[in-house]
């Protein structure tokens, strides 16, 4: 990035935060702070080990420096800026989960458009909502497009905030569905003095097998015994003696799945369990950033700021706006939608923001100031000369 543009964007960022309101987070004097400046070429350099009390008042710092970035600490300490982790003195740390574009399975970076990276980012994050208000009962969430590729939620009950590294890690696991053991989903029932192996339907992943489970066999009883036996002869382990056995089942005791029966018609339908639970994992799973959980200590973006790889506003959703919510209108900054500027580009390129589609030639051009700032901040142009 050459200077002109630095510049430029260094003074859009410090008019942004004059008239911005930027919310701190709880307990904004016990967490520590951290920000990326400005500098010239192409590194960066994060300034950390800061307390609020070293930067003063947060607006006005962010007006005075106008940093790339903003964060500041999901941990609460004794000493937030003293020098050294062990210095702090750790008090206690929200529960931060993560999704990252980037990082989605079956999205290819190189293939696949900013916009819809954002789509997919978005369903992932219904799913992860999905574990932790119904599986953990979390409420209160705090909910946060990241400014770039993804999404933020931050958990602050009091139950979590001692939870150490280990303990994230079990979440992470669990939200990712890691190792799922068919087994753990099984409860055992005794009904009449005999026993039975039940799938777990309350709630969590065996509910969400049982779901699938019991779709399947509605599937399996609307179609022709022969198509029916090739829908479950598809599945490992199951040849077409166990289907049938299955088949018969289902037809002499229609309740058994509805009650998640693991022995009904013998060991075929634990092992119809066993596949459809793979096929709930990548179905579900919310394939959050681990390192980004388990950390105690992480720097997380603050919500109400810049980010300096887009230009867009780190924005916090209200969870019954999420379905409604469009990153690539909602969080461009009105500060810059007032006005057009002259950038250079070198390479084609199209951007889609603010509910329009730019295509641009290599060259001058003189679009929406919004535009220009997300191609400056990316690095994919440059500011023209006045």
């Amino acid at each position: 990035m050459d200077e002109r543009t630095r510049e430029y964007l260094r003074g859009r960022f410090a008019d942004y935060y004059r008239a911005a309101e930027t919310p701190l987070p709880p307990a904004a004097n016990e967490r520590e702070w951290g920000h990326i400046p400005w500098t010239p070429g192409s590194g960066t350099t994060m300034v950390r080990h800061q307390s609020q009390l070293d930067l003063g008042d947060i607006g006005e710092f962010l007006t005075r420096t106008a940093p790339r970035h903003v964060y500041f600490s999901a941990a609460r300490y004794d000493d937030p800026g003293a020098s050294t982790m062990g210095a702090k003195g750790w008090r206690g740390a929200d529960l931060i989960f993560d999704l990252d574009a980037d990082h989605l399975p079956r999205v290819d970076p190189a293939e696949t458009s900013y916009k819809e990276m954002l789509a997919a980012c978005k369903d992932a994050l219904q799913r992860l909502l999905s574990f932790l208000e119904a599986d953990f009962g979390f409420t209160g969430l705090r909910i946060v497009f990241s400014g770039g590729r993804g999404y933020h939620v931050h958990v602050r009950t009091d139950s979590i905030q001692s939870l150490d590294s280990d303990a994230r890690g079990e979440i992470v696991d669990y939200v990712r569905g890691r190792d799922l053991d068919t087994d753990g989903l099984i409860r055992v029932a005794s009904t009449g003095g005999a026993t039975q192996r039940l799938l777990r339907t309350e709630g969590g992943w065996g509910r969400r097998v049982h779901d699938e489970l019991r779709s399947l066999t509605t599937e399996l009883r609307e179609l022709p015994e022969t198509d029916a036996l090739d829908r479950l002869t598809s599945f490992d382990g199951i040849g077409e003696g166990r289907a049938e056995t299955i088949l018969g089942a289902l037809a002499a005791n229609p309740q058994a799945i509805e009650r998640g029966n693991m022995e009904a018609g013998g060991p075929g339908i634990r092992l119809l369990a066993d596949a459809l639970a793979d096929r709930v994992v990548d179905e579900h799973a919310a394939p959050i950033d681990e390192p980004v959980t388990t950390d105690t200590h992480r720097l997380i973006r603050l919500p109400g700021s810049l980010h300096g790889g887009s230009g867009l506003v780190v924005t916090p959703i209200d969870r019954e706006n999420l379905d409604s919510f469009e990153p690539l209108v909602d969080a461009v900054p009105e500060r810059f939608t007032t006005q057009d500027i002259a950038i250079e580009v070198e390479e084609p390129t199209e951007v889609a923001l603010g509910g329009d589609t730019i295509k641009l030639n290599p060259g001058v051009h003189s679009v929406p100031e919004s535009i220009a700032v997300f191609l400056m901040t990316r690095g994919d142009a440059a500011k023209a000369p006045a």
